[in-house]
This record gives structure tokens, C-alpha cells and sequence, in this order.
């Protein structure tokens, strides 16, 4: 099979891309996991959770942050070529042999498209079961296991008859000092344990916690027995602690809008008549599933615009500082992006139609855009005609 050609110029340009397309979207996606992910290892740690849990939780809020940080990388990298290509006059230099800033632009704006069509996938699907998933798996972290919250001298009940107490608990409960267990059988038999250090882990089924102790001692008295007493002595034990209920399953998907894909939300869309009638066994209403659906769409649909309004901010005045294009440039897509958002609100309450709130801002964004380029690639087009084309001139 044969391969697409691509010409010296595109292939330039898309190289360019790359590495600073892939450092802002590691720089990006870095920002904006860092606090939610302290919280979300806090919240974890005391309740005793795995790192296999913390793994799994993290794994499904990617495609959030995913989600938010392609379009602003795309926007930061292209700014950042075009803009080092313009202060290195290549971008003079291109106008000058009859290449337009439309058709520089032009692999940035293919790449905007396929940015586009995978955040449909992204937005469509990927983020609500990923959402979905978030919110089960936390479920059950918080409450399957045992996972104790002891202070230093207080009793806590594991499973069963057996009492846990420890003189001194560091590190949220997970690290105990002088710890004593009494574990009573179910034949009247007592089991006494002590240790000077141990360990609360949960096991990755969620369904045990492990206790982990150091120099200790098993005090074990048969009551019904004509037995005698015994102590063992031990330098490491372990001890596993059953949940003393069972957890309730989580709830099935599809309760929250968010967690449907666009299929299902346009079915339930067509599916509801009245304008605020719950559809099916949930209270979703239509105002809230036109509002999640046209929103998604209309951040679908941004991304391939983009590139155009990152090049036309990007060629300025060779004096004017860089930064200033990129705070605009940011002021732009924050502002777009919050629109979108509050039109999102207004919608789903029945306050407004989503025609005014969500797909006029919309236009106007793209509209911006693809006038943005337009005016500059004119203006650059003007410039470029004054740049002699041959070594003739001489100055005055």
C-alpha cells in the first residue's frame, strides 16, 4: 500500500509540531492532575487503599484532563512555530517566494481536524465510561475492606469478637505501635496477641485488610478444652481482617448525563417529547441531555479552528513581544471555553435554547478564527510585496 504523499513544506511543518505539541501536553496535563491527584492520595491513604487502586483511579481521570489539555496544547505549539519561524524570517521568506500564510497554516489546520475527530471519540465515549469508572472504583475503595481510622488508646472491632487497640497510630492509621489483639473463636477459645509494631494494608481484592505485625506474642487459651495454655513467640505474623458486611453494588451507569455516551444521549433525546418529562427509571430531563449533547459537540467542533486564530495571533510586529499574542491568545480560548460552560448551565435549567446559548458562541469563536487568519494572511500578503526579490537594492 502505498503511502500519502506530503509536500517538502507540510512535512516541515508537522515536524516542527511535534516536540512542542508533546512537552505542552505532558506541561498541561501535569498542572492539571497535580492538585486533584494530592487529594485523591490523601483520600486513598486513609482509607487504607492500595497503590494498585491509586493506579486504576488515576488511569480513569486521564481522559477528563485529556480532554482539556489537547486543545490547549495544540493552541500553545503552534503559536510557538509560528512564532519562532517569524522571528527567524521564514515566514518572510516564504511569503516573499508566493507562499501564503493560508497555505502555511494549512497542515496546522488537518492536524486542528484530526484533533477534532478524536475529541468526539474522546468527548463522546471515553470520558463518560472513564467517568463512570472513576466514580465505581472509588466507591468501592471507600467502602469495601476494613480499613480502621485508630487513634493512640482507642478500641476498634475488626470481624467478628476480635478487638484491635494500639498505644500510639502514625501515618493515617496505618502504622501501629504496642499493638494488642484479642480474637475470641467461635468455640470459646481466646487468642491474645501483642506486638511492638505493625502495618494495616488493604489486599488488591478489596475484600480483606492485612495486618502486618513485628516481635510480638500469641497467648492462645482453649477454654473448652482440657488443653493448657500456650504463647508462641514470633519476630513477623501476618493477620487478615474480613469486612463484617457486605458492600451494596454500585449503581448501574446512566444516572448522571455526563456518563452517557452520544449515542445514548441522542436516543434519550428522541425518546422524550415533553420538554422537561424524566426520561425513563432516571430524572434526567431533556433540557439536560440537549444541553450535555450540544456542548460536546460544540467543543468538538472548536478544535479544528484553533490553529488558525494561534497563527494569526503568532505573526505580529517584530518589536512586540511574544507573550503578549499568547495572553491574548489565552484570554480567547479561557473566555470561549467558560461561554460554553455557562450556555452549558443555562440550557440544562430551560432558561435559554441552546441555539443562543452554546451554538452562537460557537459561531462567533469560529467565526473570529477564520477572520483573524484571513486579515493577517492579507496584510502579511501586502508586506510581502515590498521585499525585494533580488540582491538590486541599495540603500540611500
Amino acid at each position: 500500500m502505498r503511502l500519502p504523499h506530503f509536500p517538502t513544506l507540510d512535512r516541515y511543518l508537522l515536524v516542527q509540531l511535534v516536540p512542542p505539541f508533546v512537552v505542552s501536553l505532558a506541561a498541561v496535563l501535569a498542572a492539571l492532575l497535580l492538585e486533584r491527584l494530592l487529594v485523591l492520595f490523601d483520600d486513598l491513604a486513609a482509607e487504607g487503599s492500595s497503590l494498585a487502586t491509586f493506579v486504576s483511579l488515576l488511569t480513569d481521570l486521564l481522559p477528563h484532563y485529556l480532554g482539556l489539555a489537547l486543545p490547549a496544547a495544540l493552541c500553545v505549539s503552534v503559536f510557538l512555530i509560528i512564532r519562532r519561524m517569524s522571528d527567524n524570517n521564514e515566514i518572510d521568506a516564504l511569503m516573499a517566494s508566493g507562499v501564503s500564510l493560508l497555505r502555511i497554516a494549512r497542515p496546522y489546520k488537518w492536524t486542528g481536524v484530526l484533533v477534532g475527530l478524536g475529541s468526539v471519540l474522546l468527548y463522546g465515549y471515553i470520558q463518560p465510561v472513564a467517568r463512570y469508572d472513576f466514580r465505581s472504583g472509588f466507591y468501592y475503595a471507600a467502602h469495601s475492606g476494613w480499613a480502621p481510622h485508630l487513634q493512640g488508646g482507642m478500641f476498634a472491632t475488626t470481624s467478628g469478637d476480635s478487638m484491635l487497640t494500639a498505644n500510639r497510630v502514625t501515618h493515617n492509621g496505618t502504622v501501629l505501635h504496642e499493638v494488642f489483639i484479642r480474637q475470641r473463636e467461635p468455640d470459646g477459645s481466646v487468642r491474645i496477641i501483642t506486638a511492638r509494631r505493625g502495618l494495616v494494608t488493604a489486599v488488591p481484592s478489596l475484600r480483606q485488610t492485612r495486618l502486618d505485625l513485628w516481635d510480638g506474642l500469641i497467648v492462645y487459651d482453649p477454654r473448652n478444652s482440657s488443653n493448657k495454655p500456650s504463647q508462641t513467640r514470633f519476630k513477623h505474623s501476618m493477620r487478615t481482617f474480613d469486612q463484617n458486611h457486605d458492600t451494596a453494588a454500585f449503581r448501574s451507569r446512566g444516572i448522571d448525563e455526563r456518563e452517557l455516551t452520544l449515542v445514548e444521549l441522542a436516543t434519550r433525546l428522541e425518546a422524550s417529547h415533553q420538554p422537561d418529562t424524566p426520561v425513563g427509571d432516571n430524572v434526567i430531563t431533556r433540557s439536560s441531555l440537549r444541553a450535555e449533547l450540544d456542548f460536546r459537540l460544540a467543543r468538538a467542533i472548536a478544535i479544528p479552528f484553533i490553529p488558525s486564530l494561534a497563527v494569526a495571533l503568532a505573526i505580529g510586529a517584530k518589536r512586540r513581544r511574544p507573550i503578549m499574542g499568547l495572553i491574548a491568545l489565552a484570554l480567547v480560548l479561557v473566555g470561549f471555553d467558560h461561554m460554553l460552560q455557562f450556555g452549558h448551565g443555562l440550557v440544562a435549567t430551560g432558561r435559554m435554547r441552546g441555539l443562543y446559548a452554546i451554538w452562537l458562541p460557537e459561531i462567533l469563536f469560529c467565526t473570529l478564527c477564520m477572520a483573524s487568519i484571513f486579515r493577517r494572511s492579507r496584510g502579511s500578503w501586502r508586506r510581502s510585496k515590498a521585499i525585494p526579490l533580488s540582491g538590486t537594492g541599495r540603500m540611500a
